[in-house]
C-alpha cells in the first residue's frame, strides 16, 4: 500500500470515527445542553444528559441550588442526573467546568415569581366597542344627477377606523347622523381624523344630500362594535386578569383587527354543535345568558386573544384549582388534553396529542399543532370545530397553549399558541426583574 492510498483509508477512518462521535448519546447530550435555562421560583427542574464525566458546577445558590448544596461550587457527576431548585428570583451563571479544570458550559439561569392561573374551558360571550367608527363598506348615494359615494371621493378606505369628526372623539354610529345632517346643511365638510394601518391621516369629507331617502349621506357603511362567542383560556388570580379566544377578533366585513375602546364578556350557553367535516369546519352554536352576570371588561385584542380584568371566574369550572404554567421549551410531543363545553355550560376534558412544537424565540401563534385523538370528542364535533378556540392545552399537570385555529382539510387537527404569549399579552411578565403585573 503506497503513501498515497495509506492517507484516504487513514482520512476514511478518521471520517468514520468522526461520524460514530456525533452519534453517540454523549455527545449528542452534549449538543443539547441549553445555553439557557428558565424556572419558575418553587418548581424543581431534573436535567439528564448522561455524560459519564464528573464536573465541577459553579453556581449563585441564592437563587438556584444544585442536588441540594447550599454551596457555590459543587462537584457533580454528568451521568447521574442534575436537580435544580430554585431559591429565589433572579438571575445567574451556571458554569460547568470538566474535571474541575476544563471550561465547558456555561449557562443562563432566569429564575422567575412562581405563578399558577386556573384553566378556563368555558364559554364565553363577549361584546366589544371598538376605539373608532370602523368603515366596513361604501354604498352609492342618489344625488339629484348622479350617483356617487363621497366617503370613497374623499379617500376613505374600508378598514380605516374614524377616531375623530369636527375635532369630538366618537366611537358611537349613533352619533354621526347629527353631525352629517348639521355639514350638509350648512355646506361644510366633515373632519375627520382617521387611523389606517397603523398611520394617522386627515381627511375632509362632504356629506352628499340623497334625493331617494332625502336625507345627507356620507356613502359609507359603518359599524361600532362586534359581539360574539369564545372560550376561556385562564384566569390569573393573583393579578385579577384573564385571556380568552386565542385569536384576535377581526370586523366580520373586513376581517380587519378590531382596535378595542371598551368592551365586556359575559356568561354564555353552548345549544348545538355543527360537526366539522374535511374541507368545512364546524362550529359551536352558542347564545349569551339572559340577563348574563358580566364577568369581566375587554382591554386588548391581540393575535393571541382578548384580555382585560375579571372580577370573578364563570361559573362550571373543570377545577378551581391554579396549576402552574410551563415555558414555551417545556412542551412536548405527546400525550396533552383541552378543556372545553360542548353542551350547555358543562366544562369537559378531552384527549389530544401534540404532534410538532415549533422553537420560537419571540410570539408567534403557530406554536404547536395538535390533534384531537379523544373518540368521544370526534364523535361529537369532527374534531376542532369554530367556538373552540381559547380552549386550554395541558400537559404533565401545566397549563401550556390554549387552540388557535383549524385545519380546513382535516379538522381533526390544528394550531396552538403557547400559553407564556398570552400571558404577556395579559400584562403578566415572565421576568425575573420585572413585577408579576405590568402597568396597564
Amino acid at each position: 500500500m503506497n503513501s498515497s492510498q495509506r492517507k484516504r483509508w487513514f482520512g476514511l477512518a478518521l471520517a468514520i470515527i468522526v461520524c460514530l462521535i456525533g452519534l453517540s448519546s454523549p455527545f449528542q447530550h452534549f449538543a443539547s445542553f441549553p445555553n439557557e435555562l428558565r424556572m419558575f421560583a418553587g418548581q424543581s427542574k431534573q436535567l439528564d444528559y448522561a455524560m459519564p464525566v464528573h464536573a465541577q458546577l459553579t453556581v449563585d445558590p441564592e437563587v438556584v441550588r444544585v442536588n441540594g448544596s447550599t454551596n457555590r461550587s459543587v462537584q457533580v457527576n454528568l451521568n447521574r442526573p442534575l436537580a435544580l431548585e430554585p431559591y429565589g428570583s433572579g438571575e445567574t451563571e451556571m458554569t460547568l467546568k470538566l474535571f474541575g479544570t476544563i471550561p465547558f458550559k456555561t449557562v443562563k439561569v432566569n429564575v422567575v415569581p412562581d405563578l399558577k392561573v386556573i384553566p378556563g374551558g368555558q364559554t364565553i360571550g363577549v361584546k366589544v366597542k371598538s376605539a373608532g367608527i370602523m368603515v366596513v363598506g361604501h354604498h352609492q348615494v342618489t344625488a339629484s344627477t348622479h350617483k356617487l359615494s363621497p366617503g370613497e371621493a374623499a379617500g376613505i378606505e374600508v378598514g380605516d377606523l374614524i377616531v375623530k369628526v369636527n375635532g369630538v372623539h366618537l366611537n358611537e354610529v349613533a352619533k354621526v347622523a347629527d353631525m352629517v345632517k348639521k355639514a350638509g346643511k350648512h355646506g361644510k365638510p366633515l373632519e375627520l381624523v382617521i387611523k389606517r394601518k397603523g398611520q394617522t391621516l386627515n381627511k375632509q369629507l362632504m356629506p352628499v344630500f340623497d334625493v331617494e331617502d332625502q336625507a345627507w349621506r356620507l356613502g359609507l357603511y359603518i359599524r361600532d362594535s362586534a359581539a360574539g362567542v369564545g372560550t376561556l383560556t385562564f384566569y390569573a388570580p393573583d393579578q385579577g386578569v384573564y385571556g380568552a379566544l386565542g385569536h384576535v377578533i377581526t370586523d366580520m366585513d373586513t376581517q380587519s383587527p378590531i382596535e378595542v375602546g371598551d368592551g365586556e364578556i359575559v356568561q354564555s350557553n353552548v345549544t348545538s354543535i355543527n360537526k366539522s367535516q374535511n374541507g368545512e369546519p364546524g362550529e359551536k352554536r352558542a347564545h349569551f345568558l339572559k340577563n348574563s352576570k358580566v364577568l369581566g371588561n375587554v382591554k386588548r385584542n391581540t393575535a393571541f386573544g382578548i384580555f382585560g380584568q375579571m372580577t370573578e371566574l364563570p361559573s362550571h369550572s373543570y377545577d378551581t384549582k391554579p396549576v402552574p404554567i410551563a415555558f414555551a421549551e417545556e412542551v412536548q410531543e405527546g400525550s396533552a388534553e383541552i378543556l372545553t363545553v360542548l353542551d350547555g355550560q358543562k366544562v369537559e376534558r378531552f384527549k389530544i396529542e401534540v404532534s410538532h412544537v415549533s422553537k420560537q424565540q419571540s410570539p408567534a401563534t403557530k406554536g404547536m399543532v395538535i390533534k384531537v385523538v379523544d373518540k368521544a370528542l370526534i364523535e361529537k364535533t369532527g374534531g376542532i370545530v369554530q367556538g373552540m378556540s381559547g380552549s386550554p392545552i395541558l400537559q404533565n399537570g401545566k397549563l401550556i397553549g390554549a387552540v388557535t385555529h383549524v385545519f380546513v382539510n382535516d379538522p381533526s387537527s390544528g394550531y396552538g399558541c403557547f400559553i407564556e404569549w398570552m400571558l404577556q399579552d395579559a400584562g403578566v411578565l415572565l421576568s425575573p426583574s420585572a413585577s408579576k403585573l405590568k402597568a396597564s
